[in-house]
């Protein structure tokens, strides 16, 4: 399946999987892993069996999905990425803290037969992060037909800990995808929507899930304390994971590293583009046990993709149905119960790290995003500074919607949609989720997040700091419903090292003004040693004493004379 050396993984090595027939049951896909310091990825299409039927697929250095990638906190890395697809298309180390000309989003284009390679140290804390194309448009294609990977982040601090972490052993990765399976003439297809034909799934539903590309699968858990790395790498879907028999497991990461404690659960609902790690204690089972993984889609409220109704009103878009998984409990994965391996993990650990949380009262900036789906004067779905929001808030690849000051900590507060949930998803940081309707997030949501789920008319605040990386090329935010990103749901900033105070100031950004403090000295006591304060309103400034200013080393540029320092 993969054309690249790569390390082999103990008992499970699959060249290809193919499904004989119908409900025919498939061992479950382990993606190989893929160690650095350098990194050989290769776009590429090829050909995936499903069902005894040849379609065409996408991946990296093989016919569907990717190698696992395995990072080390604090190693010097390159990936050397090429494109053999056809067409131009990004490549996104969704969830990474990296420059912006290293995080591969849109404006980072690799166009057919070249290679993209960037080069950055790993800063983030052992995690479950993943990868796949951000071409603005065909985000939604790319991914659909194959293209995704998850990355292992590892440091000593998880290391330290009683943890599973044999890849492929007792730590799998679990990539949970749906796909629409058609019969086009003599050909199987791939169905996908993008910006041009439409914003939901195919009318025929998405009822073909797969894990790791596989459909009906099955994976053998040793008798012991496994870890699952769950990925929601769908379009749409929301899926609401548990084990058939009810059994209790325990989440101990969430999309940016270890929680402080594990924290049991029987359902664990998770968003396009979220990752959970959880742990499943199966040592009172039996050699020979079997149970499913399972969505639990009847308890979901309307509103949310994946439950009886798309949207919070009881009524759903015309190309919602018919899809039998909506409003349901179905199987994802049996799982069988086998021998344990030789050094067991046996145990859940009573504490993990400690999640430093960021402080409130450390804000410099505040900003409100107003999710608004496509409708009257609005031709795209679109996430707005204000609440009525218009069709110039599509997405622009030409507009910066943000400036963030570098070292600024900075609360947004997300205002949901009216009829359906939209999962925010913001590229360079991760962030503390403060509030969901004025109450604390559940103990799940508190660690680091770079994707929160807001439902149907949800106000969820989030606190984020934003350090290391300035530059140009913009960062993205957007609702990972991938064809919601194509279509416009999705802004951009720049971080800036430069330093803006408005005088009129009052609390509502003017224009595009962003990171406007209310004097000089707010300015100068956020900045660093060369930031050039920016004037920027017509006023008599005298907060700040020279002393204060010469310290700091900033230069001033005064936009709207006459400025007075004293």
């Amino acid at each position: 399946m993969y054309n690249m050396k790569t390390k082999t993984i103990p008992c499970i090595c699959l060249a290809i999987f193919i499904s004989v027939c119908g409900m025919a049951q498939n061992a479950l896909l382990i993606p190989p892993i893929l160690e650095g310091p350098i990194y050989d990825l290769t776009m590429q299409q090829d050909t995936t069996y499903w069902s005894g039927n040849a379609y065409a697929t996408m991946g990296y250095n093989g016919n569907i999905l990717g190698p696992t990638l395995i990072f080390n906190k604090g190693e010097e890395t390159t990936l050397n990425v090429t494109n053999d697809i056809g067409e131009t298309t990004t490549t996104h180390w969704h969830g990474a803290h990296v420059a912006p000309e290293n995080d591969g989003g849109p404006h980072t284009a690799i166009v057919q037969g070249d290679t993209w390679s960037p080069s950055f140290t790993v800063l983030d804390k052992a995690c479950t992060l993943w990868y796949h194309p951000h071409q603005h448009h065909f985000t939604m294609k790319h991914v659909v037909l194959g293209l995704a990977g998850l990355i292992i982040v590892r440091d000593d601090e998880e290391a330290a800990l009683s943890l599973p972490r044999d890849y492929g052993v007792d730590d799998f990765p679990i990539i949970i995808q749906t796909k629409v399976l058609e019969e086009v003439g003599m050909n199987y297809e791939i169905g996908y929507s993008t910006t041009e034909n439409g914003n939901g799934p195919n009318p025929n539903g998405d009822s073909s899930q797969f894990i790791n590309a596989t459909q009906n699968a099955v994976l053998d858990l040793p008798r012991q304390v496994v870890r699952l790395r769950i990925l929601n790498g769908v379009t749409h879907r929301v899926f609401n994971y548990g084990i058939s028999d009810g059994s209790t497991f325990w989440q101990i990461g969430s999309d940016g590293g270890l929680l402080n404690d594990p924290v049991p659960l029987t359902k664990l609902m998770l968003a396009p583009g979220e990752r959970a790690e959880i742990l499943v204690d199966l040592t009172s089972y039996s050699v020979g046990n079997s149970f499913t993984f399972k969505s639990y889609a009847s308890t979901m409220k309307n509103g949310f993709w994946g439950a009886t109704e798309a949207f919070s009103t009881g009524t759903s878009p015309a190309n919602y149905y018919p899809n039998p998984l909506n409003g349901i409990d179905f199987d994802l994965m049996t799982i069988n119960v086998v021998a344990q391996t030789a050094s067991p993990v046996t145990s859940i650990p009573s504490s993990l790290v400690t999640v430093t949380q960021l402080d409130s009262t450390t804000v410099d900036v505040h900003r409100d995003k107003y999710f608004i789906t496509a409708g009257g004067e609005n031709t795209c779905p679109h996430i707005s500074s204000t609440p009525g929001g218009s069709s110039a808030d599509c997405f622009d690849v030409n507009v910066i919607n943000d400036v963030v000051a570098l070292g600024s900590t900075e609360l947004w507060t997300l205002h949901g949609d009216d009829s359906q949930y939209h999962p925010f998803h913001i590229h360079d940081v991760q962030f503390n989720i403060l509030e969901r309707n004025g109450l604390p997030p559940p103990l799940n949501e508190k660690g680091l997040k770079d994707v929160v789920a807001i439902g149907p008319g949800e106000i969820v605040k989030i606190i984020m700091k934003f350090e290391d990386f300035v530059g140009d090329i913009p960062y993205m935010y957007h609702c990972h419903i991938l064809p919601h990103e194509d279509r416009g749901m999705m802004g951009q900033f720049i971080v800036d090292p430069n330093v803006y105070v408005d005088k009129n100031f009052s609390g509502v950004e003017l224009g595009t003004l962003s990171n406007p403090f209310n004097s000089i000295t707010e300015g100068a006591t956020l900045g660093d040693h060369g930031v050039i304060l920016n004037i920027l309103s017509t006023g008599v400034h005298m907060e700040a004493p020279p002393s204060l200013l010469m310290d700091k080393s900033i230069q001033l540029i005064v936009h709207f004379p006459p400025v007075i320092i004293e």
